[in-house]
């Protein structure tokens, strides 16, 4: 599913009217003609209206716009447009508490690529905006509620880049739990799979109190799988979405690798 398939952004198209669309072949925005769309005249104004703007969105690259105009519960459509320039984050802290505990490490993964930022090392306000900086999606789990918020609370940055939070498009697919047991289910293996995130907060420790390297090298190993197992769970959950919409009614496959075979 690609943005291109999308009409839900256009005022008066719901789930619903989108589905009868592309029931009639009406597959892309190319594809849309008001004279034989299945929808009133006044939506087929809309559609237009929405389709000559976001046809010049969609060519400036701007992911920003895409995120407002989706409903939130559909910002996964973005992520196979953006896949290969999203940034992948996860974080460890200290504790639950944003405003009582600390963060520790940062991993990020984008193009391939994974940079963790340690807490008195290289882990700072500046580092994080240039991790963060021009991305087109950002892409976590449970992160609108619990990583977001400690690094704004923590450090000088603000992430406004559309925010693809992985747990809700696993709800919508039956995958419930938290993110290791989820990886399992759908077969995403771990180097580590012995390691939780209350060890995260142990192993922090005990390289801050006995300055042991070891235990830090393994805190940044694990943050670093639990980043860059995102793309492969986001990989497998867009293409489940994509398999229960638009392939449900079109038979047409997803356009996104299955990162298990």
């Amino acid at each position: 599913m690609r943005i291109e398939n999308s009409f839900v952004p256009a005022e008066g198209v719901g789930e619903t009217r989108e589905r009868s669309l592309w029931e009639a072949g009406i597959l892309t925005w190319e594809d849309f003609n008001p004279a034989r769309a299945p929808v009133g005249p006044k939506t087929g104004d809309r559609v237009e209206s929405f389709l000559a703007e976001a046809l010049e969105h969609l060519d400036d690259d701007d992911a920003h716009y895409f995120g407002k105009r989706f409903p939130t519960r559909e910002n996964w459509r973005l992520y196979e447009n953006f896949r290969d320039r999203a940034v992948f984050f996860d974080i460890e802290t200290t504790g639950l508490d944003a405003a009582r505990n600390d963060v520790t490490t940062v991993s990020v993964t984008r193009g391939g690529e994974t940079t963790t930022l340690v807490r008195g090392e290289n882990l700072t306000g500046k580092s994080l905006r240039d991790q963060f900086r021009n991305a087109p999606l950002v892409v976590s789990f449970n992160g609108k509620q619990f990583d977001v918020p400690f690094l704004e609370d923590n450090f000088d940055v603000s992430i406004e880049a559309p925010h693809l939070d992985l747990m809700y498009p696993c709800r919508r697919v039956d995958l419930t739990g938290g993110l290791k047991a989820i990886e399992r289910e759908v077969g995403i293996d771990r180097d580590r799979p012995d390691l939780s995130g209350r060890d995260a907060v142990r192993l922090w420790h005990q390289y801050a109190r006995d300055d042991d390297d070891g235990a830090l090298d393994t805190l940044v190993s694990y943050n670093r799988e639990d980043t860059e197992n995102l793309q492969n769970l986001a990989d497998v959950v867009a293409r489940r979405l994509h398999d229960d919409s638009l392939g449900a009614v079109a038979g047409e496959p997803a356009g996104i690798p299955d990162p298990r075979s």
